[in-house]
């Protein structure tokens, strides 16, 4: 199996970049990470990839020169697919546009439930009684893009803030690389 090479944002601790690059590891799994790129120098994600010996860009500028920096990236490591994995900016229109490529998100919600931040206070706050997580494609609106998979639980009475993300982390590590899978399933 030839895998496509994949690019993963992240931000933060990068869990699900974690979850990805094991995943990868698998001989019938679609992708290979061939690069990581991140918006915040001090993201522990960033530890994955050096470990794993995978290329990772930091940048952390402004959004134009962003862009162009890493559009010349994916050309140059001819990236098939882009996973945002807890990434935290908002990927610009024009930059969705020239890509040209597939590029995937994953919401810790229930899409079109609870759109952007402080998804968890929000579920809480509006007394939901069953949240998730969902893989969807990105496109120009924030959270819009078609859906490929959702994976849901059950909200308990004793459920907080810290809870719903350790349930939810736990659903996205099994929806993430599912998504990856079917989008590949007939090509």
């Amino acid at each position: 199996m030839v895998k496509k090479n994949t690019c993963v944002f992240i931000s933060g601790r990068g869990s699900n970049l974690k979850n990805l690059i094991n995943k990868s590891r698998d001989y019938n799994f679609p992708i290979k990470i061939a690069l990581v790129i991140s918006n915040n120098a001090n993201a522990l994600g960033l530890l994955h990839a050096k470990k794993n010996n995978i290329p990772y860009l930091i940048i952390n500028t402004n959004k134009t020169c962003f862009e162009n920096i890493v559009l010349n990236e994916i050309k140059k490591y001819k990236i098939s697919l882009v996973c945002l994995a807890g990434y935290m900016k908002i990927i610009s229109k024009n930059f969705i546009i020239n890509l040209k490529k597939k590029m995937i998100n994953i919401h810790p919600t229930l899409l079109p439930k609870f759109k952007g931040l402080n998804t968890y206070k929000r579920i809480i706050d509006k007394k939901e009684i069953k949240t998730g997580c969902t893989v969807h494609f990105v496109n120009e609106k924030l959270d819009g893009g078609k859906k490929i998979i959702q994976k849901s639980f059950f909200i308990s009475k004793n459920d907080n803030i810290k809870s719903l993300q350790e349930k939810t982390q736990k659903l996205e590590y099994k929806a993430f690389p599912e998504a990856i899978i079917q989008i590949y399933r007939y090509n």
